[in-house]
């Protein structure tokens, strides 16, 4: 079975207050970009990678693998304006012959090759997709200017990270138009996704409070 990730780090970073895009913050030594390369690349489970670059930083993130000797990199894409359109870029290097395709987002650094395992095995027990998640330990109120008018059932809310990992057709079958991660595209497209057990670790990078608390983790 051959596994494909698609590693999309097109993202701007603004919250950041850097002048290059996030992917290439400095985290420790090297650029952000750089650890969840090395760690799919690592990855037994991963036989190939398209990194989504940010426009003018193609060459840099390819630089950057043959730096960290990650072999696994196939090819290297401008990401879109959204990150969707990123995600379909990266995927368009994805063989058709290709069985699963993880999307995993580079702002979440600290990638646990555990979390990519399970994330597989869940596809192999029938489902169009898969999506490590945590439970939520906040009570969470639906609000419509400034007034609650809901409160949710926490038992039934999870927070969800990525890799997300789906059976490449299905998700080449439902990349149309845009949402707010590749999951609900499948969803809405009628595809089962499970959920599977995520880790604390893979907070996404956001604020300079963010960067610093992944670098304590390295």
């Amino acid at each position: 079975m051959s596994v494909w990730a698609v590693l999309v780090a097109a993202g701007r970073g603004e919250r950041l207050g850097e002048d290059r895009p996030k992917a290439f913050v400095r985290l420790g030594d090297l650029p952000l970009l750089a650890e969840p390369l090395r760690r799919l690349d690592e990855s037994d489970w991963i036989d190939a990678i398209v990194v989504v670059a940010p426009p003018e930083w193609e060459e840099p993130a390819i630089l950057l693998a043959e730096e960290l000797g990650a072999s696994k990199v196939s090819s290297c894409v401008t990401g879109g304006e959204t990150r969707t359109a990123s995600v379909r870029a990266g995927l368009a290097e994805v063989p058709e012959d290709a069985a699963v395709v993880l999307v995993h987002d580079a702002a979440r650094p600290v990638l646990p090759d555990q979390v990519v395992q399970r994330v597989i095995g869940a596809l192999g027990e029938g489902y169009g997709g898969a999506v490590p998640a945590l439970p939520l330990t906040d009570t969470v109120k639906r609000v419509r200017d400034g007034v609650v008018t809901e409160t949710l059932a926490r038992d039934e809310l999870v927070a969800v990270q990525t890799p997300q990992g789906f059976v490449a057709p299905v998700l080449r079958a439902a990349l149309h138009g845009d949402g707010p991660d590749c999951a609900s595209l499948v969803e809405a497209n009628g595809g089962r996704v499970r959920v599977v057990e995520g880790d604390e670790r893979l907070l996404k990078v956001t604020t300079r409070a963010d960067l610093e608390r992944v670098a304590r983790w390295l």
